[in-house]
């Protein structure tokens, strides 16, 4: 399997290389682990009761545990365009989209740093996918290999900066992995928003797998860290990129897509490790929060907000009464609609803590990708913006099984309304759209007001009307989910 070929060993030749913090500089060092599609609350510190995250679950214990960190879009290129530059990502142009260019004209954090003396570096996954026209130097920093190489390479005298990223859990997975691992395969807690099958539990225990491979890399990382006495003053950060690649979830504002794990670590800086800080924080905080650790402004294009002073309270629950709310959307994941529609499904919400507010622009587009795969822009492209997998075919083939099962499938596949507003005190998995009931009339009316009110602030295109000319009409790059049977048919579909 080709993810397997990047799983290099981390700590090849590093026996005896004797590196040491520098007692000139003293910066903080930054180690950022970033998973692929692993999502809230996929680890055993946020009390899942079957995956195993013992590394992350230090890190949190050691350091700061988020239980309210989200992405800015639910779509890895334009997620990581977003913590790279600082900003929401409908501010990034085409680098909004999956599968685009990011303008080199968005400086990102490693080349900040970079400037500033740091030694920068990444590993596997970080930008894109994409491709980096116009770059002079990759986005995520100047070095390219794992962390043990990039530490022997790393100036003594200099603070470094190091983005480890992954393949894992990102699809596809070993078909039965999770349950050969020996993971129970009754234990695990589904999302209520899937029927309850062997087969969509046996597909989450394979995902399982992938996230526990991954805290083997940050556990590894963390060891090595520690040998070549590095840990004290190491900022090291642990997160994913949205959530699971599953129905409802990635590519979706849910919190099952929205939401990701995050846990801080930073003995020298973190004035009270083992906390639990319930303020709503945002990926695109990360570049200011490691700009200003590293005593640099963050430029005034980031729209993020450091959360350092988080680090140097003595609280839990909130901290900081201003982070009560988090933005987050959606623009084109898959080029996934019927053909001649080459456009995304663009979307806005606000997540507060007792409601979630969702605007979706286009309600005409299908917000999974269309199910008429003979007539899709892609030829042969199936529910484009999820992910082929066991859940995704059982939840089809299902469909029409029973009350339950339709239901699960709409919440999925189905079109949704301008609107939707989820009562998370009365339903905290988001399953029950309450816009139109005339009790919560009011409540839409105010959250859509604060919701516009910042995204015209910052200057989103969607809401200036530019959304089309913007994200829409520009050249999708990447390929799409098919059809089991569209390699025996031609397709109706063009590409762009």
């Amino acid at each position: 399997m080709m993810k397997t070929l990047f799983r290099l060993t981390l700590f090849v030749g590093l026996l005896g290389t004797g590196l040491m913090s520098s007692a000139e500089d003293k910066r903080p060092n930054i180690l950022f682990c970033i998973a692929d599609d692993w999502g809230w609350p996929h680890a055993g510190v946020y009390g899942d009761p079957v995956v195993r995250t013992p590394a992350f679950d230090r890190v949190a214990k050691e350091g700061i545990l988020f239980n309210h960190a989200y992405i800015s879009s639910p779509s890895c290129t334009p997620s990581r365009n977003a913590i790279l530059t600082g900003q929401y990502h409908w501010r990034l142009g085409y680098g909004g989209n999956l599968w685009s260019i990011l303008d080199p004209k968005h400086r990102t954090y490693p080349h900040l740093l970079e400037a500033a003396g740091y030694f920068t570096g990444h590993w596997r996954k970080s930008y894109g996918p994409g491709r980096m026209d116009g770059w002079e130097k990759h986005p995520a920093g100047n070095f390219s290999g794992h962390f043990g190489k990039f530490l022997k390479a790393r100036p003594k005298d200099k603070p470094f900066c190091f983005w480890l990223g992954a393949t894992d859990p990102h699809r596809g997975y070993k078909l039965g992995s999770g349950k050969a691992s020996g993971i129970d395969l009754s234990r695990i807690k589904l999302f209520p928003h899937y029927p309850d099958s062997a087969t969509i539990r046996s597909d989450v225990a394979d995902y399982y797998f992938e996230v526990q491979r991954f805290d083997n890399d940050v556990a590894q990382a963390l060891a090595l860290l520690k040998r070549e006495g590095l840990s004290e003053n190491t900022m090291v950060v642990v997160t994913g990129d949205h959530g699971m690649p599953f129905p409802r979830c990635k590519g979706n504002l849910y919190d099952s897509g929205a939401q990701v794990p995050m846990a801080v670590r930073w003995p020298a800086g973190i004035r009270t490790p083992g906390r639990v800080v319930t303020d709503f924080v945002s990926t695109t905080d990360l570049a200011p929060t490691f700009l200003q650790a590293a005593g640099l402004d963050a430029p005034a294009a980031m729209t993020g907000k450091s959360w350092l002073n988080l680090f140097k309270s003595e609280k839990s629950g909130r901290v900081d009464a201003a982070r009560n709310h988090v933005l987050t959307g959606k623009e084109r994941h898959v080029a996934a609609q019927e053909a001649p529609d080459g456009g995304g499904t663009p979307m806005r919400a606000i997540r507060t803590d007792g409601f979630l507010l969702i605007r979706n622009f286009r309600p005409d587009r299908w917000p999974a990708g269309t199910p008429n795969w003979q007539s899709a822009f892609i030829p042969g492209a199936w529910l484009g913006d999820c992910d082929n997998g066991p859940t995704k075919t059982y939840m089809v083939e299902n469909k029409d099984k029973d009350e339950e099962h339709r239901f699960k499938y709409e919440l999925a596949f189905g079109k949704r309304p301008e609107f939707e507003l989820y009562d998370l005190k009365k339903d905290p998995d988001q399953l029950h759209n309450v816009a139109d009931r005339a009790e919560y009339v009011a409540k839409v009316k105010e959250l859509n007001r604060r919701l516009t009110a910042e995204l015209e602030a910052t200057e989103d295109p969607r809401i200036a009307g530019k959304g089309q000319e913007v994200f829409d009409d520009t050249k999708y790059l990447g390929g799409a989910p098919k059809h089991p049977d569209a390699s025996k048919a031609k397709g109706k579909g063009k590409k762009k």
